[in-house]
């Protein structure tokens, strides 16, 4: 009887597939990276106006909150019937919707419009581009999910990487010579670039050895057994080809039928549940009450970009290496009572980030020195990224491989669940400032 050996992984020749991944993690967050990073021009367009009384538009929470509803609902949706639509049309039209959307805000800075129609069309941006966003990031976080688990870290890594790429567009156009709208336009025209840059490394997956043989064994080995007659057995086939192939399904548990989305559920509650603690905790106070956070050095250069260093630069560029230090360390394990413990002390960060150096503010300011303010949101990111991305990372694998996409689909519902609970509680941590 001839003895059937599982096929070994190619080479990920080049770290090819390493790199996209990684770029893809970035095009999943540059959408809301580059709203949140434009709050002062949003907020200084809002209260242009003529009246005597400037309307408080509130752009911060609404912003925050807009752009966490369709991210929970549009995930929620996509981890169900994620089935019905090939992973390729929704990665590929979410993109492209992005791109649409990120052109129309570019078109925006050179338009005259009041206020409230302004802040309606941004709202409605905001939604949209989100929108596309839950169904980009579900999609390519199951995809990942099928990939080896440092692929994982990459794309949490790439994710963090966002954030840096915004901060950093928002900081050179400050401290550029054009005026605010060429300096506006400039930084929006750049993540239609980047979004480009991501649907082109999305295209190019496929045609890689590597990417292929993880990501095609679910859905060209499917599709050949859909495609027999209703009346075949399609664990019985004839050619010795397919016979070659149902073998190999046998050694790597492919032939059973994928758990239910309540039975893989069962398996990683802690992970997920951990998931949503973390970014509950993170948007309650990012960006919203980390905004009004203001240094002590007034009518300073640096006073001018204190916000963007401290509250943008700091925070993403820890949060990046808090997602990219589980590739050299990951404590606690994942089966570790620990693990929920310290995921749930992260909770001291909101006293300690809203007792810093608010103006009029209701509390004792504690920390006032601009030292003491990035020294706590550097801690605050790098505990962000780095539990993030063991949760991310050690939810497949406490489930069968076939059951990998399910995993990272759930995973990223309560991530957004964390991520619209966060924004919910910072309307009322605002008001207790």
């Amino acid at each position: 009887m001839m003895e059937i050996k599982k096929a070994s992984a190619p080479p990920d020749r080049c770290n090819i597939v390493a790199a996209i991944v990684f770029m893809l993690g970035l095009g999943t967050l540059l959408p809301w990276n580059f709203f949140i990073t434009a709050s002062q021009y949003f907020n200084q367009r809002l209260n242009q106006t003529t009246e005597t009384t400037v309307k408080d538009y509130n752009y911060d929470n609404w912003m925050t909150l807009l752009s966490q509803l369709p991210l929970l609902l549009f995930t929620l949706l996509n981890s169900f019937f994620y089935q019905w639509v090939r992973e390729s049309v929704r990665v590929a039209c979410s993109l492209v919707f992005i791109l649409l959307l990120f052109s129309l805000t570019a078109t925006l800075v050179k338009v005259d419009m009041c206020p409230d129609t302004f802040f309606s069309v941004t709202m409605a941006t905001i939604w949209f581009i989100n929108m596309c966003s839950a169904v980009l990031q579900g999609s390519l976080f199951g995809m990942v999910g099928l990939l080896p688990a440092r692929y994982s870290t990459l794309f949490m890594s790439g994710q963090g990487l966002a954030g840096i790429f915004a901060a950093i567009a928002m900081l050179l156009s400050k401290l550029g010579n054009a005026d605010p709208k060429s300096a506006a336009l400039g930084y929006f025209i750049t993540p239609c670039v980047a979004t480009l840059g991501t649907l082109a490394c999305y295209m190019l997956l496929p045609h890689l050895k590597f990417a292929r043989f993880h990501l095609r064994r679910h859905a060209n080995e499917d599709e050949k057994l859909n495609e027999l007659p209703p009346s075949a057995d399609k664990y019985m086939v004839s050619t010795q080809h397919e016979k070659k192939l149902d073998a190999e399904r046998i050694l790597i548990g492919e032939m059973e039928e994928r758990s239910s989305v309540l039975v893989v559920l069962k398996k990683i509650w802690v992970m997920a549940a951990c998931i949503t603690c973390i970014f509950a905790i993170t948007l309650s106070v990012f960006p919203v009450v980390m905004l009004r956070v203001q240094t002590v050095y007034k009518n300073t250069n640096w006073d001018k970009v204190f916000t963007s260093v401290c509250c943008f630069v700091v925070f993403n560029v820890m949060d990046l290496v808090g997602r990219g230090a589980p590739s050299l360390a990951q404590w606690p394990p994942k089966h570790s009572r620990l693990f929920p413990c310290v995921v749930a002390l992260r909770v001291v960060f909101i006293p300690l980030l809203m007792t810093c150096n608010i103006p009029n503010t209701k509390l004792t300011i504690l920390f006032r020195h601009d030292a003491a303010f990035a020294t706590i949101v550097a801690l605050f990111a790098f505990s962000n990224g780095y539990l993030a991305s063991l949760c991310m990372g050690y939810a497949p694998q406490m489930v069968a491989y076939r059951d990998c996409e399910t995993a990272g689909s759930l995973m990223t519902f309560f991530l957004v669940l964390g991520l619209a609970l966060g924004a919910s509680l910072s309307f009322l941590l605002v008001k207790l400032l």
